[in-house]
């Protein structure tokens, strides 16, 4: 199984955005760790002309930002070598493919196939809902040399409900929709053999306590990062990401190799051989997050 990979919030900014420059430059939103300028959804096709000339632009002036990843969210495959052929498109991280199934991930992935581009492939098609066209393009995913270049697998959560001909009600999180059952088996689906899946938006931006609320159920689900439509979430959502300093005391002590193969920790069982693949997630998470309390808890003990 390949290494864990968490990604917190990705923050999705139209390339038609009047700041796009500030922000891929990082005098904008500087906290921000994973931007993702789109050029498909969040564009009107009227628009779509100014959008990949405001992105040009953008990347032309664009420069390294260690620890800030920025992909591009392309509209087709067309767009994708419009994309490619931008002065400063090799400073990006990679590329967000929408509504990408088996039948057209080639047409994306010929283009950047001899790259060191990262992508995202979208699920958000009525094959979400077909188990075995999921196990099918896993497969594809999974061949040499293309499973290297795929950094995560994005769930469209508002594309899936549009399909259902319903939209995410106000007061329940989407797991308490048709697609709570989806979600669950794409995670059994994709997750054993080593891809990361992320959540789906969060689409009303008045109702902090039941994003918050959603954000630990996509963790209960083991996804590794959440669309934000919006600056205010970010922060909100990457908080849930911290780890809470019980898991971290007892994610090191299973990783220590001088613990039995049992043992008892905060009134909970730990098993090593089976709890030492979240314990090094939770390690990994809390790396990059930090840990809710005791924070000095890593250094202490030495990793």
């Amino acid at each position: 199984m390949a290494e864990k990979i968490i990604l917190g919030a990705s923050l999705y900014v139209p390339a038609t955005h009047k700041d796009l420059q500030k922000i891929a430059h990082g005098e904008l939103l500087d906290d921000v760790r994973s931007l993702i300028f789109c050029t498909e959804d969040a564009v009107a096709d009227s628009e779509l002309s100014y959008a990949l000339f405001n992105l040009s632009l953008s990347l032309t002036q664009m420069t390294p930002r260690p620890g800030t990843d920025r992909f591009v969210r392309v509209r087709n495959p067309d767009v994708l070598r419009r994309v490619l052929e931008m002065p400063g498109s090799e400073k990006l991280s990679g590329f967000v493919l929408p509504k990408t199934t088996r039948h057209n991930f080639d047409d994306y992935f010929r283009q950047v196939h001899k790259s060191p581009f990262l992508l995202m492939p979208t699920l958000e098609t009525v094959d979400v809902f077909d188990e075995t066209e999921m196990k099918l393009f896993r497969q594809c995913l999974d061949q040499p040399g293309v499973r290297e270049h795929i950094l995560a697998l994005r769930i469209g959560g508002n594309d899936l409900l549009a399909l259902l001909g319903i939209r995410r009600p106000r007061s329940m999180t989407i797991y308490h929709t048709p697609l709570g059952p989806v979600i669950s088996r794409l995670a059994t689906t994709f997750l054993p053999y080593g891809f990361g899946l992320t959540a789906p938006v969060f689409e009303h931006l008045d109702n902090p306590a039941l994003l918050t609320q959603e954000v630990q159920e996509d963790l209960a689900h083991g996804l590794v990062g959440k669309t934000a439509i919006h600056p205010s979430q970010v922060a909100l959502i990457e908080q849930h990401y911290r780890v809470h300093y019980i898991d971290m005391e007892a994610a090191l002590r299973i990783i220590n190799p001088d613990s039995p193969a049992v043992f008892k920790m905060h009134n909970s069982m730990c098993e090593v051989a089976t709890h030492r693949a979240w314990a090094n997630g939770v390690v990994e998470q809390a790396r990059i997050f930090g840990v809710g309390k005791a924070e000095t808890l890593l250094t202490a003990n030495g990793v």
